[in-house]
C-alpha cells in the first residue's frame, strides 16, 4: 500500500485529552459565577454548538457568552479555560511529528474559530507540527461526521480523498470520512494508531518501535 499524501487528525480525544469539567470549572472561577451557570450558558443554550458551526466568530462568541451570563467575559478568560482543559498525548504527538517528516499532516476538529485562531496559545506543543494547518467545522459551517466537511477541508489542502487518512476517536466521524472517500482509522490509543500507520505504508511509524 502506498503511503497517504495527508494524515488528517482529530484534536480532542486524539492529539489531546480534553476535560469538559475542567473547562467549565476554570471559566466559572475566572468569571466569578457557578459552574452550573457556565454549563447552561455555554453548552445547555447551544452557544458552543452554534459557534462550532460558524454562527459566531471569536469576538461574537465571547460577547454572546457575556450577554447570556450577564457578566463581563474576555477572550483571555475563554482561552484560559480551554487551555486548562487540554493535555497533549505525548505518544500521539510523537507519532504525528514522525509522520510529518514523511507526509503532510493537518488537524480537522469540530470547534469554533477561537481554537483555530489561537491553538498556538491554547496548546503550544502542537504548533511545531501543525502551525498553519488547523481546520475547524466553523470555517466550513459543517461539522463531522458530514462527508461535506471532509471534502471542503481536502479542497483547502489540495489533496484527493483517496490519498488521505483520517484519524478520529469517534467511530461515526471515521465512518463519515470513509463516505467522503478517505481512508479512516477509529482511534483507540497510540499503539493501534502506530499499527494503522504501518499498515498504510508510513515508514516513520516504525521509528522507535524497538525501544518502545
Amino acid at each position: 500500500m502506498s503511503a497517504p499524501a495527508l494524515v488528517l487528525f482529530d484534536l480532542d480525544g486524539v492529539l489531546v485529552h480534553y476535560r469538559h469539567d475542567v473547562r467549565v470549572g476554570t471559566l466559572a472561577q475566572c468569571l466569578g459565577v457557578t459552574p452550573a451557570r457556565v454549563e447552561a450558558a455555554l453548552f445547555g443554550s447551544g452557544l458552543e454548538h452554534t459557534s462550532d458551526l460558524g454562527e459566531f466568530d471569536t469576538g461574537g462568541h465571547v460577547a454572546e457568552l457575556a450577554r447570556r451570563l450577564g457578566v463581563k467575559v474576555t477572550l483571555d478568560d475563554c482561552l484560559a479555560a480551554r487551555a486548562a482543559a487540554m493535555r497533549v498525548d505525548p505518544a500521539v504527538l510523537a507519532l504525528a511529528a514522525a509522520v510529518a517528516a514523511e507526509t503532510q499532516v493537518a488537524i480537522l476538529t469540530n470547534n469554533g474559530l477561537m481554537l483555530r485562531e489561537h491553538l498556538d496559545t491554547l496548546c503550544p506543543a502542537l504548533a511545531p507540527v501543525f502551525a498553519g494547518r488547523v481546520f475547524c467545522s466553523a470555517q466550513f459551517r459543517i461539522g463531522k461526521p458530514d462527508p461535506r466537511v471532509f471534502a471542503a477541508c481536502l479542497r483547502e489542502l489540495g489533496v484527493a480523498p483517496e490519498d488521505a487518512l483520517f484519524v478520529d476517536d469517534k467511530a461515526e466521524n471515521a465512518e463519515g470520512a470513509r463516505r467522503a472517500g478517505l481512508h479512516a482509522h477509529h482511534f483507540t490509543g497510540a499503539a493501534s494508531l502506530r499499527a494503522a500507520f504501518q499498515q498504510h505504508g508510513l515508514r516513520a511509524a516504525y521509528a522507535g518501535e524497538i525501544r518502545a
